[in-house]
């Protein structure tokens, strides 16, 4: 079996890892046009902000690694043209530019995806720079020693990582976004507000509900961010405004979502049965609507490269959906979500309804007991939880796991009340914050059918 890859972040180390771990005779060709492969782009932040010492910690797998499995990695060649009827692929060697022809029994593509770059004026000015490789993250380094202030469009999960990280090397940083909150994808007000406030605090400049419109500079360096409120100086410009799939070799081949998304059925086949798809580059099941999106996670993009593997050659493991879970840890808050938010599920014009809880994670006779905020998003007729969000300087992120697994399997919120939790007061109270949430959610009435005679 004669199977090639294209792309190889992670989605693609994941399913030729796996490939040739189950089938040790096939023939698997990698061609990634980067210097690098694996590469964590989600420890660009950590490493910029020095808690990271050592990058090469960010890369999990390398080419030599690749080859001790059996693996032809074809480093720094670009795949130009795919045909999937005839099953070949055209690819040029990008340091000798010699072009050549390959076959496929299986066409495995992990493309990932690319920065979106605005069509604005002053674009092309030296100092913007964008984040998403290792390359970037080394270019974001170097350039920001030797500047003080920094700007960064986009107030997503990078954008945010990044803004605290230019903070604790002392830049005066400004925080550009076109929505009036950061994170809005992610978070409802209640836990983003607490979370600006933590970065005002800091004397980080939130210019919010502003949307870029040009880049101005002197002698051919970026000095202003222009937007519709204003202008902002700035010596270097991070651009975090989002990402698109990089799926042009396949447009008019298979089956894609109007912004280019691959579509792959439970198995990670595309509408071309011997053409596999995943990660960045594809639509997943978002199973708090029931429908295909694009949510760009390497939790997602490792599962579906481990099932491309799987599924190869015979449909064995279904795709469960994903519930887009997610976590950060700005300054001293703990944060995670899963599923919708609020603003999200009404977006979907969904009939929801939601809990809020505040409580102290632990009995207030311990030495300490942090509180914690969470919320639970659920549907107002069918009871089912549908999202949450969880925020504490304790660290209580993995109960936004366990909710995940309460959505994936279309638990209630009333459930969830009486989900059986353990107790011990290092780490909770008799009634779990879990438990609280669904009893809080509990209808206050009890109709005559639900009533109980002793």
């Amino acid at each position: 079996m004669k199977v090639a890859v294209i792309g190889c972040t992670h989605a693609g180390t994941a399913a030729i890892v796996n490939i040739a771990q189950l089938y040790p005779d096939a023939e698997i060709t990698v061609y990634e046009r980067n210097d690098n492969i694996s590469f964590l782009s989600c420890g660009i932040a950590l490493y910029i902000g020095g808690v990271v010492q050592d990058p090469q910690g960010l890369f999990y797998s390398s080419p030599e690694k690749l080859a001790e499995l059996g693996v032809k990695t074809k480093m720094l060649h670009e795949v130009i043209n795919v045909n999937t009827e005839r099953k070949t692929l055209h690819a040029r060697d990008l340091q000798t530019g010699e072009e050549f022809d390959d076959s496929y029994d299986k066409l495995v593509v992990t493309t990932g995806s690319w920065p979106i770059i605005p069509n604005l004026v002053g674009m092309d000015l030296d100092g913007i720079l964008l984040s998403k490789n290792s390359n970037h993250s080394n270019a974001i380094i170097e350039r920001a020693k030797q500047v003080n202030r920094i700007t960064v469009v986009g107030a997503g999960y990078i954008g945010v990582e990044l803004v605290e990280a230019f903070e604790m090397n002392g830049k005066h940083v400004t925080l550009i976004d076109g929505e009036d909150r950061i994170l809005s994808k992610y978070l409802d007000e209640e836990f983003t507000t607490p979370i600006q406030k933590s970065l005002e605090e800091r004397g980080i400049t939130l210019a919010l509900g502003e949307k870029v419109s040009s880049f101005a500079g002197e002698n051919g360096k970026v000095t202003k961010v222009i937007t519709s409120k204003g202008e902002h100086e700035t010596d270097l410009v991070i651009l975090c405004i989002g990402f698109r799939p990089n799926t042009d070799l396949l447009k008019g081949q298979v089956e894609m979502l109007p912004g280019g998304a691959i579509l792959v059925n439970d198995y990670m086949q595309t509408s071309q049965p011997d053409v596999y798809a995943a990660g960045d580059s594809c639509a997943i099941r978002y199973n708090p609507t029931g429908k295909h999106a694009y949510i760009p996670l390497a939790t997602n993009a490792v599962r579906m490269g481990t099932l491309v593997a799987r599924n190869l050659v015979t449909p064995t493991i279904p795709y469960m959906g994903t519930q887009g879970t997610s976590g950060i840890k700005i300054y001293e808050l703990n944060i995670a979500g899963t599923g919708l938010t609020e603003d999200g599920a009404k977006a979907e014009g969904m009939d929801i309804d939601t809990v809020m809880m505040t409580d102290n994670y632990r009995p207030e006779f311990m030495p300490s007991f942090e509180q914690v905020q969470l919320k639970v998003v659920f549907d107002r007729a069918t009871r089912r939880i549908l999202g949450a969000q969880i925020m504490s300087k304790m660290d209580l992120t993995q109960s936004i796991n366990t909710l995940s697994v309460c959505i994936q399997n279309r638990m209630t919120v009333d459930q969830l009340a009486f989900i059986d939790f353990f107790f011990q007061p290092h780490y909770n109270k008799p009634w779990n914050f879990l438990n609280t949430a669904g009893l809080q959610a509990l209808p206050k009435e009890i109709t005559r059918k639900e009533e109980v005679t002793v």
